[in-house]
């Protein structure tokens, strides 16, 4: 025999009252059972705080990244400017035959040594007499060709460096190109985030080759002050060599003079 709904309810109420009548007398209360229900609780509840969080925080992802699709490409458009990267060196009047090694150094980077000496005056090599020269002498011969050498050697480097750069320029400006076609893309391939992180990968490295290449630069240029810091001081040291030697000298040779000048005077 089947009874109805309300009557099956009326039943289990009927026989569970009972039990609450005699809460007071028939239960213990345990202390700490309460208090770790509670921190459960507790628990339960900063996860729920959390996952809600983290529910909020990957839709306003999703419409970001959906508003950012949805972009129209006039909205990147005010922030292009022209390219600022080296361009190729106009190939200078060769007169004499010297100077279309010298600028294709320094476009290209190769050759730059060859074309520095086309272009300049050619090294001397030791010059005659040197040995017979004395040490104070020798010292000073020896230090300006040391100048001469290191600063050919510096110059050439630097045409080297400035050359390659100039010859890489092309493509970098053709990766940046590349990377502004992608982001103004309607493609939907290119909004995905895979496509976004390979292109700000790209930007990075184009940005860490560029400061690359102004640490070049400025190397190039202090190695070039270091040179003209050497020669000031080679002749601030020829300097007080003269001077330091000049006493000795004028006691040595102005007895001579006054003699050869007195035997000169007597004789006619």
């Amino acid at each position: 025999m089947r009874f109805p709904l309300t009557t099956a309810i009326f039943a289990v109420t009927f026989e569970v009252l009972p039990a609450f009548a005699q809460f007071g007398s028939g239960i213990v209360y345990d202390p700490t059972q309460s208090a770790h229900a509670i921190e459960q609780i507790r628990q339960g509840q900063q996860i729920f705080t959390n996952s809600v969080k983290l529910a909020d925080n990957a839709i306003a992802t999703y419409n970001l990244a959906h508003e950012m699709s949805l972009a129209p490409q006039t909205l990147y458009q005010p922030f292009l400017s022209p390219s600022t990267y080296w361009m190729a060196l106009n190939r200078a009047a060769n007169t004499y035959g010297n100077t279309q090694q010298w600028t294709n150094a320094v476009n290209t980077g190769t050759g730059a040594s060859l074309g520095y000496q086309q272009a300049s005056l050619p090294v001397t090599g030791q010059i005659n007499g040197y040995g017979n020269l004395s040490t104070l002498g020798q010292q000073q011969i020896a230090a300006q060709g040391a100048t001469v050498d290191l600063s050919n050697s510096v110059t050439s480097s630097n045409m080297q460096t400035l050359g390659t750069i100039r010859a890489n320029s092309e493509q970098r400006q053709a990766d940046i190109n590349a990377l502004i076609s992608a982001s103004q893309s309607s493609d939907p391939a290119q909004h995905t985030e895979i496509a976004t992180l390979q292109r700000i990968n790209k930007a990075l490295i184009l940005l860490i080759q560029e400061q690359q290449e102004a640490n070049q630069i400025t190397q190039a240029v202090v190695l070039q002050q270091i040179i003209g810091q050497k020669v000031q001081q080679d002749n601030l040291k020829s300097l007080f060599l003269t001077a330091n030697s000049y006493e000795q000298n004028f006691n040595a040779v102005t007895p001579q003079q006054t003699s050869a000048g007195t035997n000169w005077a007597l004789h006619y």
